[in-house]
């Protein structure tokens, strides 16, 4: 039984699915710079947990989303002198190349936030009547205060609330908030800055409203599985919770929450905003892409690491193993058994994703069929388990990028054109 760990309760919990699909949504890129090695670790965590998933038999719908219109991406535009859609068009595409090059599992949809503004009007209009927001100025805002549940999510201290909040984006000295750490679901237009038309005037949507909407369009009132980074615990996934459940009244958002952790890089943590950061794309430049993945994999998703250059020698070892193991030819003797394999690499994965010790599995079972094909036995069934439980894991071996990831990429990728 697969088990994960709820941010949401702190406990790590047997996974049941509320429906016949499972139902995730992952906040996706602000595009602007992407894609360096904490994104990827981001995106890579959840493409496993989404073919894990498959494996096991369960169909997905999986959503993520483009923050197209943001403060950093018209802070970005004003800088560079570009568009800001075509700005954000730009990069989404050197995005979703990455991702095709590392043959992570597209999302079934991948909506731009714009697309979304009228669903966005009518949530707030509701957080209106229930006395949930207010207007000020032709901007609305989230009334904290009116929320009793309120840091649910999160599970962090009240009095880290406001700190946590005005480090990731929050404006405590607007002049038309109630309260500091109330959020704002739709903001007046400032000059020079693209806005549409509202019920409260010309503006642009707030962030968390832009995901909490496109959850509740695309996958329904209440999913199974929320991800992100662990920077968006507090407060974007609180407030976008605040919000959905505020508007429908349901007891939860998502039944369960995932974070992953963070990539750190000479002892800071990786960010646009130090600088301090290791591009997937240049990674791939030298190494292949199963190695950049094996690299990502000996990290379990809910633990911080730091990147130095040394990790890419094992994973280059590793992946190089790998290979050997599916294509060395056997003989006509014994067959090799692949269930004690099997079993090793499922019980790692079913401890909460455990990918550093699904690797460990997966290396042993290559030196297993190594020295079995040398004693001329028959691997044949065991190299095509050993392919089975890789792509579990994204590998390609020797293999071309999926037509799956291909196709339903390209697809995505012809809207930012």
């Amino acid at each position: 039984m697969l088990r994960l760990h709820n941010e949401r309760t702190g406990q790590l919990e047997a996974f049941r699915p509320l429906g016949e699909a499972v139902t995730i949504y992952v906040c996706g890129i602000t595009p602007y710079d992407t894609t360096h090695l904490g994104h990827a670790f981001t995106y890579l965590s959840f493409d496993v947990l989404i073919r894990y998933w498959e494996y096991l038999g369960y169909p997905v719908r999986y959503v993520q989303n483009v923050t197209d219109i943001d403060d950093d991406v018209l802070r970005k535009a004003r800088e560079t002198g570009d568009d800001w859609q075509e700005l954000g068009n730009r990069w989404t595409r050197h995005f979703i190349e990455d991702m095709i090059a590392l043959n992570v599992r597209p999302p079934d949809v991948y909506p731009r936030a714009t697309d979304v503004i009228p669903q966005m009007h009518r949530a707030i209009q509701i957080l209106l009547d229930k006395g949930l927001a207010y207007e000020a100025q032709g901007s609305v805002y989230f009334h904290v205060a009116a929320d009793p549940r309120f840091g649910e999510v999160s599970r962090l201290p009240e009095a880290e609330w406001l700190p946590t909040a005005n480090e990731r984006g929050n404006w405590p000295d607007d002049a038309n908030k109630r309260d500091p750490l109330d959020f704002v679901l739709w903001q007046a237009q400032k000059p020079g800055e693209p806005a549409w038309d509202s019920p409260w005037g010309k503006g642009r949507p707030g962030w968390h409203i832009e995901c909490s909407t496109m959850v509740q369009e695309y996958l329904g009132d209440v999913i199974d599985v929320h991800g992100g980074g662990r920077d968006l615990e507090f407060p974007h996934h609180e407030c976008e919770t605040a919000q959905a459940c505020g508007v429908t009244g349901c007891d939860f958002f998502a039944a369960l929450w995932m974070h992953t952790a963070m990539v750190c890089y000479q002892g800071e943590k990786m960010s646009k905003s130090l600088g301090n950061l290791i591009w997937a794309r240049d990674l791939l430049a030298e190494h292949s892409a199963d190695a950049v993945r094996l690299l990502v994999h000996a990290h379990n998703y809910d633990e911080t690491w730091d990147y130095t250059d040394a990790e890419l020698e094992p994973a280059d070892r590793l992946a190089a193993r790998l290979l050997e193991a599916v294509t060395v030819v056997g003989g006509s003797g014994a067959v090799l058994d692949a269930t004690e394999s099997v079993v090793a690499f499922e019980a790692a994965m079913d401890a909460n994703l455990d990918t550093r010790g699904a690797l460990g599995a997966l290396e042993a079972f290559a030196d297993r069929i190594i020295a079995a094909a040398a004693l001329g036995n028959d691997v044949t069934d065991a190299q095509a388990t050993l392919r089975r439980l890789g792509a579990v894991l994204g590998l390609r071996f020797d293999g071309n990028i999926e037509p799956r990831v291909r196709v339903g990429w390209e697809k995505h990728y012809q809207r930012f054109v």
